[in-house]
């Protein structure tokens, strides 16, 4: 009887396992009205989504969401939440980058600068908690004054001060003359409520909080090979219940830590390069943290 109970459960998760699937995304051939099942256009039978977005909407446990690397950033905020969008110990849902770039800025072609003085102008950005700025779609020299001191800023170099971005422009020029752009989404992928999950090879920037943020209850899931740099707050922060193993990351220039821990969180540290320039490579405001070399 036994031996027949478990073909039984066999018949039941092979069927399972075998039905996860490959969606395909590529934001610029792609089209959100397709179902993804192919990596290239196949008429109106199919083709990839154009989205991440629209792929975790239809993914299922254990789906891998393959990335196109276009040279071209994907713009758009990703969650990933809740049972659908789980796996399991064997065939976890997975997030494959190829070395994309997802990006949360804006331009600011339409801002309104004001004179400060000197070469120096101001603007206050739609997000003024925490910022990054930008120039040629390259990130730009930071120099915060010390507290209750004024902005002393050569040319292209940026502070954020009591909700004012400046900028130091080079002499007789104006913000309007630089391609300038600063943070607009505040977190590039939140996971939240999942297990299983696997996001890699991905280059993540340009958030005003987080690059990744693993918000709460989120288990066995592990961020390979990720760049998580110059985002406003950190590049990856883990909170709430969440277990989590960060392995080969890069983070560097984020705004006030480059990973961050909080809650009842417990963290894996394996072989990231944190780049402690800009702020702490760890700020650990409370939950676990291990370190594997």
């Amino acid at each position: 009887m036994r031996a027949l109970v478990g073909l039984w459960l066999v018949a039941l998760v092979v069927p399972t396992l075998a039905s996860a699937r490959d969606i395909y995304v590529d934001n610029v051939n792609g089209d959100d009205r397709l179902g993804g099942h192919s990596p290239t256009a196949q008429g109106e039978a199919g083709g990839p989504c154009r989205s991440i977005a629209k792929a975790l909407r239809i993914a299922r446990n254990g789906d891998r969401v393959i990335l196109a690397n276009t040279g071209v950033p994907y713009r758009e905020c990703v969650t990933i939440q809740g049972p659908r969008n789980s796996g399991d110990e064997n065939y976890p849902l997975q997030i494959q980058g190829n070395g994309a770039t997802l990006d949360g800025t804006m331009s600011l072609a339409d801002a309104r600068w004001e004179y400060f003085r000197g070469e120096m102008f101001r603007t206050r950005p739609a997000r003024m908690s925490y910022q990054q700025l930008f120039v040629d779609d390259q990130p730009a020299v930071r120099k915060q004054p010390a507290a209750g001191q004024f902005p002393e800023l050569g040319p292209r170099q940026w502070c954020l001060v009591a909700g004012w971005l400046y900028f130091g422009c080079d002499k007789n020029r104006l913000p309007q003359n630089y391609n300038l752009s600063c943070c607009l989404h505040p977190v590039g992928i939140t996971l939240y409520n999942v297990h299983d999950v696997v996001v890699e090879n991905l280059n993540i920037r340009g958030f005003y909080l987080d690059g990744v943020n693993c918000h709460d209850n989120v288990t066995r899931s592990d961020l390979l090979g990720l760049d998580c740099s110059y985002n406003g707050r950190s590049g990856i922060s883990v909170g709430g219940a969440s277990r989590v193993r960060i392995d080969t990351c890069t983070a560097a220039g984020n705004g006030a830590a480059q990973i961050r821990t909080e809650g009842f969180s417990i963290t894996m540290l394996v072989d990231n390069k944190l780049d402690a320039t800009s702020a702490p490579a760890l700020v650990r405001e409370s939950g676990k943290v291990a370190q594997e070399n």
